[in-house]
């Protein structure tokens, strides 16, 4: 079994125990058809939930909705992400980087656990590299604590890698097998998704694109029932941030495909997400510096002696991590359709409601360094969405 099928049977395995979905965090990216709709987030209302799934309105999948497609990298390192100190010289690197699919699921959770890592006892400025929501959730937890913060960074928005990215709650696809992550990365992936968890709840605001979303996962056959003592401590740790998780009785099942289950979770938009977060920082008093660091050396030589390397799949050349990979991921945007509130997983697709379109996903490519956009994948994607979705019912 090569590595793609591997990440791919994974990533099922996990969606289907947590009915969750996969999303493009920390991606490199790649666009065709820009289309960006004119957006006020003053006017942009929270969304209701949908009081019964049997009035689901039914999303429009058609070739001539598409508005674009973007192609992104997350970068994935099968022990999970990285949140380490170590020292370079007379200055500390705390690193935190290699958050696969979970990179603004967890982004608040691991930029907590770094802080904490490496704050304690500093006197002077901090740095932090790399500008996308992992780096900016980083340098916002350091400027609470009080500290000076300069970001080093290749890329601003919206053209860092965490613009692509789909943006639901779920730290998806952050390592390869449950059963194979040591005892103290699970409780580091725990503190940090509760953490994240309840710091997302105080941010439902337009502002920051965050708001809550029901989601349903569908399968053609039933879903088998796990006992907590079958799952894993890390993938049964996260039932407690999974509120409304039940199975649908077949009558109010809205979709003609097999079987569904529904949980409450939250969406978070990353333009918004992240043009309110470097807003935030820069409001702090905080500076960026668009300059690339090639080399460890060039990092020693920063005036900062504390710095937080955010950079994500940057960091496999830049620190020599061996295992990042990036596992390729591509997505097609239709045109918005302010009526659908909800999110789907149907088994290896998932389609996001969001205000700037309706997103479909999914491909997950392990060590796949393509930006481009494959139009047979797109035409794919859309006839199995079409699927799904041509199969809802009234109930």
């Amino acid at each position: 079994m090569n590595r793609t099928q591997m990440n791919r049977r994974h990533f099922l395995r996990t969606a289907n125990l947590a009915a969750a979905s996969l999303a493009l965090s920390g991606c490199s990216k790649k666009t065709t058809a820009i289309f960006n709709p004119a957006m006020n987030p003053a006017a942009l209302a929270p969304l209701n939930l949908p009081e019964s799934a049997c009035h689901l309105p039914p999303v429009h999948v058609s070739e001539d909705r598409v508005i674009r497609s973007v192609v992104g990298q997350r970068p994935h390192r099968p022990s999970g992400f990285r949140v380490e100190r170590e020292q370079v010289g007379d200055t500390v690197v705390v690193h935190n980087y290699g958050h696969g699919g979970g990179g603004i699921t967890l982004s608040w959770g691991t930029a907590k656990l770094a802080t904490d890592l490496g704050l304690k006892g500093h006197r002077g400025a901090v740095a932090v590299l790399g500008c996308g929501v992992v780096g900016l959730t980083t340098a916002r937890m350091a400027q609470d604590a009080g500290f000076a913060v300069t970001i080093y960074t290749k890329a601003m928005p919206p053209d860092t890698t965490s613009n692509i990215a789909g943006g639901q709650w779920y730290p998806a696809m952050v390592y390869d097998d449950a059963t194979k992550v040591t005892e103290s990365f699970t409780d580091q992936y725990l503190a940090a998704a509760k953490y994240a968890y309840e710091r997302y709840q105080i941010m439902t605001d337009p502002r920051f694109g965050v708001r809550w979303m029901r989601n349903y996962s569908i399968s053609r056959t039933p879903m088998p029932p796990h006992t907590q003592e079958e799952r894993p401590r890390i993938v049964s740790g996260l039932d407690a941030l999974l509120p409304e998780h039940h199975a649908l009785k077949q009558e109010e099942n809205p979709f003609g495909i097999g079987y569904a289950s529904q949980y409450d979770g939250m969406i978070m938009e990353p333009p918004l997400l992240l043009n309110a977060l470097i807003s935030d920082f820069r409001i702090a008093g905080g500076k960026v510096v668009v300059r690339e660091l090639k080399s460890p050396a060039e990092v020693q030589a920063l005036p900062e002696k504390l710095v937080f390397n955010c950079t994500g799949l940057g960091a496999k050349a830049l620190f020599d991590d061996k295992e990042l990979i990036p596992v390729r991921g591509q997505l097609t945007f239709l045109l918005p359709q302010p009526e659908v509130t909800y999110a789907a997983l149907f088994e290896d697709i998932y389609m996001f409601s969001r205000r700037d379109g309706i997103l479909l996903g999914g491909t997950h490519q392990a060590g796949n360094w393509s930006l481009d956009v494959d139009q047979t994948t797109v035409k794919e994607k859309l006839a199995a969405h079409a699927e799904l979705f041509q199969s809802m019912r009234a109930c």
